[in-house]
């Protein structure tokens, strides 16, 4: 074993691939995913301001096991 560094670049495509599964994982469980949410919020919609968890947590259950009108925006 050497005492090399290993690039950093090395480590980010399973990190990608990690964050792609966990992401899969949770929506199959029902999980809404908060973090993509936002990211199209601020991508998208930069003049609205994003729900804080709690609020969009309780839109998702909302709109997937009944009542109102879903949440979509695009």
């Amino acid at each position: 074993m050497g005492t090399a560094l290993v690039p950093a670049s090395q480590y980010q495509t399973p990190r990608r691939v990690w964050r792609r599964l966990v992401q899969t994982a949770r929506l199959c469980c029902g999980i809404p995913d908060y973090d993509n949410y936002v990211r199209h919020m601020l991508e998208k919609h930069p003049d609205r301001e994003p729900m804080d968890y709690k609020t969009f947590f309780r839109e998702r259950q909302e709109a997937r096991f009944g009542g109102g009108k879903g949440f979509r925006c695009c």
